[in-house]
Formats: C-alpha cells, sequence, structure tokens
C-alpha cells in the first residue's frame, strides 16, 4: 500500500463486498470447489471472455422503474441494508411470460415472470420469481429438458402437446405448478393485478451471523383478477401486447401500481425436520406453521425511456445478493446462480453489468478488465491484479458474513432427502381440494380436459389421466369420463404410487 490511503472494499460486478481474492470455497480445505462460489465463477467466466440473442426463456415482457420503501421491521432477521426500516430503494421489474418468443401474444397461459433489481447501496441485489410460489422441477438438470419440452418440435417447428404432457406424467413433482398453471391464476387479467414470489428458498443472517431461511410474496394492492380462457384467446388475436399496454398506459397516466411485500421466515434449525423439504422449489410452506412478516412496500412510477436499452437489456441474476441475503441448499436456486449470470453473458455480453440499467448505483471496485463493450475503466494507476502493495481493492470478510450450512461433505447424485410430508402430488391437491371453489374447480377441470384432449398418444394421454387423478381421484374420474377415456387396466397402480400423504393445512 502506498501512503496512508486506505484502500477501497473489493466488490463483484454488483457492487457487493468480495470476503476473498485468494481464496474459493471448497469442501473442507482439500475438497472440491463449490458451483455456489458464485464470486469464482463470475471472476474466472469473465476472464475467459476477455477477448465479443433472444432469451431462451422468458422472451416476451416488458417492465418498469420505482421505489421499495422498508416499512416493516424484520432487522432482527437480516442485515441488509434494503430491508431496515425506512430504507428506500430503487428498483427495476421486468414481467415476462416463460415459454412464447419475443413476438407471442401476452395472454398465453403461461407462468409470468417476476424478475425484481435492487439498486441498494450495498450493490444490486436480483430477486427472480414468478407469479407462482412454485416451480415445476426441483432440480436444475433437469430445466433445458422442460423448456424443450415446452417449446417447438425440432422438425415442424410447432408446439406439441404430447412432448409436454410426456414430460409432466414423468416428472410428477411438475404436479403442484401444473395445478396452478391449468388454474385462473394462469391467465392473469394484467401484470399488475397479479402476486409474485421469490419461489426460492433463500437465506437471511442478521448483524449477529444469525442464519434464517426466508421465502418472499408480493401481493398486488390492485387485487388479483383472472381472465377466461376465451377472453385470452380474444386478446391473443386483438391485442397481442395487452399486458405490456395495460402497464404502460397506467404509469403514464398517474396510477402507480403497488405491491405489499411479506416475508416467511423458517428459524435456521427447523429446516431440518420440518415435515415439507423446504428447499424443494415445488413445495410451500403453509402459513399456519410459518406466518407472513410484513416488510414494505413497492411502488411502480416510471416507464422505461428506451424498451431495448432498459428492458431487452436488463440482466437479473440470482447470484446477485448483498450483505445479509444468501443462498440455500434448493437445488434449482443452486443451478440458477451459475446459469443466469452465463446467459446474460452470451446474450448481452460479458459487461452486461456496465449497462446502466444494470450498473451498481453502488461503488463497483475490482480486477475484471477488457471484454466487448468495455467503457467503464480503471485510471492508469490502480492495478489490475490482486494481491497488490499498489492501493489496490481489498476483501473484507469481517464485513460480508456469507451464508452456510452443513452437510456431510460427500457428493452424490441422489435426490435431497425426504421429510415426512413430502409428497409429488400432495400439495397440488391441497391446492384443488382446499383453494379452488367450486366453479374454479369446474374451470380447471374444463382447462385440463382441453389440454389433455389434444394429446395423440394414447399411452401419454392415459398417463395424463392419471397425473390429475394422482392429484384427485374425483378429479381423475370426471377428466376420464370427459376424454371419453376406458378404464384405466393395469395403470391404475398408478394412484397408489402417487402417495398422497392426507390433507395439509397450507393455504396457497
Amino acid at each position: 500500500m502506498t501512503g496512508n490511503t486506505t484502500p477501497p472494499q473489493a466488490t463483484t460486478q454488483s457492487g457487493a463486498p468480495v470476503v476473498s481474492n485468494a481464496h474459493s470455497q471448497t469442501v473442507g480445505p482439500d475438497g472440491v470447489a463449490a458451483l455456489t462460489d458464485h464470486y469464482l465463477v463470475e471472476k474466472l467466466a469473465q476472464f475467459n471472455r476477455e477477448r465479443v440473442p433472444e432469451r431462451v426463456v422468458h422472451a416476451k415482457g416488458g417492465g418498469a422503474f420505482g421505489t421499495f420503501v422498508t416499512t416493516g421491521n424484520v432487522s432482527q432477521y437480516t442485515k441488509a441494508a434494503l430491508f431496515q426500516p425506512g430504507a428506500e430503494t430503487e428498483m427495476l421489474i421486468r414481467f415476462s411470460s416463460v415459454a412464447g418468443e419475443s413476438g407471442s401474444p401476452d395472454t398465453w397461459r403461461d407462468p409470468r415472470g417476476f424478475a425484481i433489481k435492487f439498486y441498494t447501496t450495498e450493490g444490486n441485489y436480483d430477486l427472480v420469481g414468478n407469479n407462482t410460489p412454485v416451480f415445476f422441477i426441483r432440480d436444475g438438470i433437469k430445466f433445458p429438458d422442460f423448456i424443450h419440452s415446452q417449446k417447438r418440435l425440432p422438425g415442424s417447428n410447432l408446439r406439441d402437446a404430447d412432448m409436454q404432457w410426456d414430460f409432466w406424467t414423468l416428472s410428477p413433482e411438475s404436479a403442484h405448478q401444473v395445478t396452478w398453471l391449468m388454474g385462473d391464476r394462469g391467465l392473469p387479467a394484467s401484470w399488475r393485478k397479479m402476486q409474485g414470489y421469490g419461489s426460492h428458498t433463500y437465506q437471511w443472517i442478521n448483524a449477529d451471523g444469525e442464519r434464517f431461511w426466508v421465502k418472499y410474496h408480493f401481493h398486488s394492492n390492485q387485487g388479483v383478477e383472472n381472465i377466461s380462457n376465451e377472453e385470452a384467446a380474444e386478446l391473443a388475436g386483438s391485442d397481442g401486447d395487452h399486458h405490456i399496454r395495460d402497464l404502460y398506459e397506467a404509469i403514464e397516466k398517474g396510477d402507480f401500481p403497488s405491491w405489499n411485500l411479506s416475508v416467511q421466515v423458517m428459524p435456521y434449525e427447523d429446516a431440518k425436520t420440518y415435515r415439507f423439504n423446504p428447499f424443494d422449489l415445488t413445495k410451500v410452506w403453509p402459513k399456519s406453521d410459518y406466518p407472513l412478516i410484513p416488510v414494505g412496500t413497492m411502488t411502480l412510477n416510471k416507464n422505461p425511456e428506451n424498451y431495448f436499452a432498459e428492458i431487452e437489456q436488463a440482466a437479473f441474476a440470482p447470484s446477485n445478493f448483498v450483505p445479509g441475503i444468501a443462498a440455500s441448499p434448493d437445488k434449482m436456486l443452486q443451478a440458477r446462480i451459475f446459469s443466469y449470470a452465463d446467459a446474460h453473458r452470451y446474450r448481452v455480453g460479458t459487461n452486461h453489468a456496465q449497462i446502466p440499467v444494470n450498473s451498481a448505483k453502488a461503488e463497483v471496485h475490482n480486477y475484471s478488465q477488457n471484454g466487448a463493450a468495455r467503457y467503464k475503466f480503471n485510471a492508469p494507476s490502480v492495478p489490475n491484479y490482486s494481491p497488490n502493495s499498489k492501493g489496490g481493492a481489498v476483501a473484507d470478510e469481517a464485513l460480508f458474513q456469507p451464508g452456510g450450512w452443513e452437510n456431510d461433505g460427500e457428493l452424490t447424485l441422489t435426490a435431497a432427502k425426504l421429510h415426512r410430508d413430502d409428497s409429488d402430488f400432495g400439495q397440488a391437491g391441497t391446492l384443488y381440494r382446499e383453494v379452488f371453489d367450486d366453479a374454479a374447480k369446474a374451470r380447471f377441470l374444463e382447462t385440463i380436459t382441453g389440454a389433455v384432449g389434444g394429446v395423440q398418444d394414447a399411452d401419454i394421454k392415459e398417463r395424463a389421466i392419471q397425473y390429475w387423478t394422482n392429484v384427485d381421484g374425483d378429479l381423475g374420474e370426471k377428466l376420464r369420463a370427459n376424454l371419453g377415456a376406458g378404464d384405466a387396466g393395469s395403470a391404475d397402480g398408478a394412484v397408489a404410487q402417487g402417495g398422497l400423504t392426507g390433507p395439509e393445512d397450507g393455504a396457497q
């Protein structure tokens, strides 16, 4: 170090403090490197691309800027600056559809993306969620296959019901999300009138280093409003950009939409014995076990000035954490920590974090250099390596207490350990029986009758009927009758194989 100048804190590309520039996370001092060491991945991936397409998923979308104000007090659970009482944080949100291409209608039946970038004083924090609290799969290794099954056949380039239901029925963990998708909330009237969820389980860390597990819930202050299959089809033909138009026009006339954020907080030790696997993305935590705790309000009050620059180039990555927030053992989250940031490096460029919409408002100090579209750079007096004795940025482990959890350290390809009430079909059945009213059940049956009715392969169609029979026996019988299908025959065993665990008390 030169003179008495205190070197700046080293940070990630998103402006969050770096723990170490010399040591990566490993399983023990002589074990394998952890994929969850997002700074290691960020640093090496950036280096690999130092010497310059439509999103694969969530291609169609729109968004707006706004402010998040913390009105509650959750400081006992997290030290994150944006969640301290009274904090006001600028933010950006991008809503989207999952499976459709960039020109697809907004009103196709599809989950909606709900991705938020908080421009915090400690660096950017990205929360990448959906309008559903669960997802189709629980392990990221299946994600490319899932998306392929929802897109188009390689030969005809047509979407195909057979491959969709072939994948879903051979992936029974999808039942909970497909129940959400085929229900009323699969067709929101607008982005303003739908709920949002972080979906994954995350880790919060307070000022004393205590750890908690957390789930995020955004409740629309405009209420929840959905549309029918018929209305959705009509809008798809008359106004394919209905959701983009609705959001833009509401903000332009000063009708600023808002959502209240609440969280469910699980004490760290509870996760080891909780009745459901709390890190399974296909499960919810019943609110009777972990009630919602108010945090604050998000308000959207500014439309983008340039759609391409501020929405199309917006890059959200769950690897963008800040002090007080960290990852969990959620296998889908683990995979997304790598895949999202890497997708942005490919799609937008290795220097995507320097694009104004993605640029941190906190100071950024690190040793990355060059690469396509580089336009921010250090002064020539700043060293481009670490460690150095020239006053370059240094890491401070005391400032950024990393999250973590215990495991046995053994590498395995097995599924996560089952908890007492784990079942692929249990929570889907609860959603259908206890949350849907009679009218919603009737609409749901009509929707799945049409969806499964499009399957041509007899074996896949039979598996689809059994899939819904495993969710609810009466529902399966009604679906079979609607489709005019015969008795299940030897496939009847699938009901027992599904292993329904009885009623759950989880209000959705």
